[in-house]
């Protein structure tokens, strides 16, 4: 997959890595995706929550 600046970027600022670093180190890969992990369980939550909120 080509990646473009733009998505590079947006590695950087999510994650404080670069596209080539996240594919050649596996630590760094899997910090990334347990972080990424950890947001999407929050927003479930989140979700869930609210949900539960409009439905009382």
């Amino acid at each position: 997959m080509n990646y473009t600046h733009e998505m590079e970027r947006a590695m950087h600022q999510a994650h404080g890595i670069g596209y080539e670093v996240y594919s050649r180190k596996f630590e760094e890969r899997l910090k990334v995706e347990q972080r990424r992990e950890k947001e999407y369980e929050k927003g479930r939550i989140l979700v869930a929550e609210i949900d539960r909120k409009l439905h009382v």
